[in-house]
């Protein structure tokens, strides 16, 4: 299974940068935007992409201007906020995006894009990057059975990237 898994994640961290690559560097310069101005890039996670929350406040480099929304939080139009969450239909992060939308304040969202027809994260976000993961990477023990959900390690990936470009926009702009 280790082996499996080890095969299949380089794949996915292709699949999510190949596909993706102009939709990095745009939700990197939209949050970049925050750094740059008077605002703040706020994060706000949800289950176990609080991972991505602990890497970008805690972790060795953490990113410029970032700070952890909390239901306090006052928001101005020069704030941007990032949004994580395992699924696009996670119903909790799409009423928070729609509140959002709803005052204008642009945001970029991260999760895995479920095509249920519903109005979800994916529709509601500036700009939004899909972790490819919907589903177990691996087989399992039963027939159609899928298991290993790596969510928060490819939510990682992307936070990463957008990281790199932000940086590399930073320091342009000094």
């Amino acid at each position: 299974m280790i082996k499996m898994f080890t095969t299949q994640l380089p794949g996915l961290f292709k699949r999510i940068s190949e596909k993706q690559e102009f939709e990095i560097e745009d939700a990197a310069r939209l949050l970049a935007q925050a750094a740059v101005g008077e605002g703040s890039i706020y994060i706000k996670a949800y289950g176990e992409m609080e991972a991505v929350t602990a890497e970008a406040l805690y972790g060795a480099e953490p990113l410029p201007s970032i700070k952890k929304y909390e239901e306090s939080t006052v928001l101005t139009e020069a704030d941007r906020v990032l949004i994580v969450t395992r699924l696009s239909s996670d119903r909790e992060a799409v009423e928070f995006a729609e509140g959002l939308a709803d005052e204008g304040i642009p945001f970029v969202g991260i999760s895995g894009v479920v095509p249920d027809g519903e109005r979800g994260l994916d529709e509601l976000a500036d700009l939004h990057l899909d972790t490819k993961v919907i589903k177990g990477l691996l087989p399992g023990e039963e027939i159609g059975e899928r298991v290993c959900m790596p969510t928060s390690i490819a939510a990682l990936y992307i936070y990463f990237a957008i990281g790199f470009v932000i940086r590399e926009m930073l320091e342009e702009y000094e």
